[in-house]
């Protein structure tokens, strides 16, 4: 039965020594390979992008543990799951230990409702957790939950870490080993190449690859690179325009742009297109770089910026992607000054947390009839009747004379 699952599935590692990847938190000096092996854990979150190993690791887990392991899915569990489980795990009549490790895939669909339901148990060490995440932790679990577990980010499989697991898929009888397969080195190599980091996207084009291929007169199934191309398609994008990594890349996108390399911010643009992000969002954030990185250095890069959010809303993908890169071009290769960003919240922060004074009465507004006699209004320069169009006069309140807020800086001209 079990041959008739993916062979994703079937490759799953049974033991720490069968396990692929993950050097910098599984090497046999690290806390978290100890902690395994000496059936020692305390409850931990796994998070990195999909099919870095991380419901792998979970079985290794729920194989050298003598606790007893529970696997829920975040989506398809509820309270009402947890609670039995809990249950059980406190009957000494099934669990002498009084404990169990729980599993939970996709930890960040947990609601806060399920999250709190779990907390206590974690707390008191009845539930020994393993969360499973291709979200930012930090930004979808509970607080609470984070403080109490330890936690380890796992990286996308290396390129000879996917070919290693390909090897072994053709070796092992629960792999594809009661095939006769012939495939070259490089074609598994560019296989693992196009699946970026994702062992499941590898395994799973293989798998198509050879299920989808006929017998050749020698009694071989031969595997070139073109077969290989078809069956896994095309790279894999590490790009989830919902997850950690929308962050990650639109702080590239952003900071290319304010760092004048327009070959960077195209790329991370790119990136953003293919894993299907907003063209508006994207737009949206060129304009606040126009204002905020370029500003009074290039004014004009607003006014493009603006224009190109408008046309973009307008038109529409996937012609605006031309119209976001040449936007994103435009304000990377601009001058650059924050000046007036550096000056509105050196302004706002005196306006919330000074007695800043009152607002002069020569430029007070006096829109009634005898307000001016009250001062309003009185004795203010009109500029335009002085040379040049400006006069020298108060603006600022009595207390905040003499501060400066716009400090103009060698890259205005």
């Amino acid at each position: 039965m079990e041959l008739d699952k993916p062979l994703a599935y079937r490759m799953r590692p049974v033991s720490l020594d069968e396990y692929v990847g993950q050097e910098h938190i599984l090497g046999k000096d690290k806390i978290l390979y100890r902690t395994i092996k000496a059936d020692r854990l305390s409850s931990i979150i796994l998070f990195g992008p999909p099919g870095c190993g991380k419901t792998s690791l979970a079985r290794v887990i729920s194989e050298t543990t003598k606790y007893k392991f529970y696997k829920i899915n975040a989506v398809t569990s509820g309270v009402a799951e947890i609670k039995r489980i809990v249950e059980e795990t406190k009957n000494m009549m099934l669990n002498p230990s009084g404990k169990s490790i729980l599993f939970i895939d996709e930890i960040h669909r947990f609601n806060k409702l399920q999250q709190d339901a779990l907390l206590p148990f974690v707390e008191d060490g009845t539930i020994i957790l393993i969360g499973a995440t291709t979200e930012n932790p930090y930004f979808e679990v509970n607080k609470a939950l984070i403080s109490r577990s330890m936690v380890f980010k796992l990286n996308p499989l290396t390129k000879k870490d996917i070919f290693k697991i390909l090897k072994l898929s053709l070796k092992k009888k629960e792999g594809l080993g009661n095939y006769d397969i012939k495939i070259e080195d490089e074609t598994l190599m560019k296989i693992a190449d196009v699946s970026n980091g994702d062992v499941r996207t590898a395994l799973n084009g293989l798998e198509v690859a050879v299920l989808t291929t006929e017998m050749g007169s020698d009694g071989f199934i031969h595997i070139t690179d073109e077969i290989a191309a078809d069956s896994v398609q095309s790279r894999k994008a590490i790009f989830d325009k919902n997850g950690d990594s929308h962050y990650d890349n639109i702080s590239a996108f952003i900071k290319s742009m304010r760092g004048s390399d327009p070959d960077a911010a195209i790329f991370y643009l790119a990136r953003a297109i293919n894993g299907g992000e907003d063209p508006v969002f994207l737009a949206r954030r060129i304009v606040i770089a126009a204002a905020e990185d370029v500003g009074m250095a290039n004014p004009n890069a607003l006014v493009v910026a603006n224009a190109a959010m408008q046309a973009v809303h307008a038109i529409g993908m996937p012609e605006a992607r031309i119209i976001l890169s040449e936007a994103a071009v435009y304000v990377a290769t601009s001058k650059k000054s924050n000046a007036a960003y550096l000056g509105i919240n050196r302004a706002l922060e005196d306006v919330q947390n000074k007695d800043t004074g009152e607002i002069p009465m020569h430029i007070r507004n006096a829109p009634a009839e005898g307000m001016e006699k009250l001062g309003y209004g009185q004795g203010y320069l009109y500029p335009h009747d002085f040379p040049g169009h400006v006069v020298e006069q108060q603006y600022l309140p009595d207390k905040m004379l003499g501060t400066k807020y716009y400090i103009k800086d060698d890259t205005v001209e």
